[in-house]
């Protein structure tokens, strides 16, 4: 989770390889009028993200019921959306990639091919509720480099779900 530019992509995929279960590009369950919109520079509001948040609970419901699991990256932006994913399987944990404002903006800038424009970081940052102690999952730099934080986060989550089982 994390805001525009802060490598969840990049992030997932190989978190996704490392522990061998499928990965899930959250900008692809985006409706085709949400794309539109935020390439037109407009944000999302919460009615707009409704069909993409049915979406994503779908797939972690899919996950879940395999007992196979994934990795899905997407902004998760607010408390109540990850509350949300939360509640749609019981072993969702969150790597929040924060990022400071001007190393948001430098790497969108010089992203290609993405359809989310500088112009809409201020309020993705506007809506960003970091991820909270009481919430299970793991803060880390996302300017200290994707391998180092990959092996916090591995490290984190295998602690995690080795809790769970109890």
């Amino acid at each position: 989770m994390g805001v525009s530019g802060a490598g969840k992509s990049t992030a997932a995929r190989l978190l996704a390889e490392r522990r061998e279960v499928p990965f899930v590009e959250g900008d692809l369950l985006h409706p085709a009028t949400n794309i539109a919109r935020m390439a037109a520079g407009h944000p999302l509001d919460d009615a707009d993200r409704e069909p993409w948040l049915r979406a994503l609970d779908g797939r972690i419901r899919d996950a879940t019921r395999t007992g196979r699991g994934a990795v899905l990256s997407c902004s998760a932006l607010k408390r109540a959306y990850r509350d949300r994913l939360r509640a749609a399987g019981p072993g969702v944990w969150f790597l929040y990639l924060a990022l400071d404002r001007e190393t948001a903006r430098r790497r969108v800038a010089h992203r290609h091919g993405h359809f989310m424009p500088a112009a809409l970081l201020d309020s993705q940052f506007a809506a960003l509720d970091p991820l909270a102690p009481d919430e299970p999952g793991l803060t880390v730099d996302a300017a200290e480099g994707t391998p180092a934080a990959l092996d916090r986060a591995e490290a984190a989550l295998e602690r995690f779900e080795a809790g769970r089982r109890g």
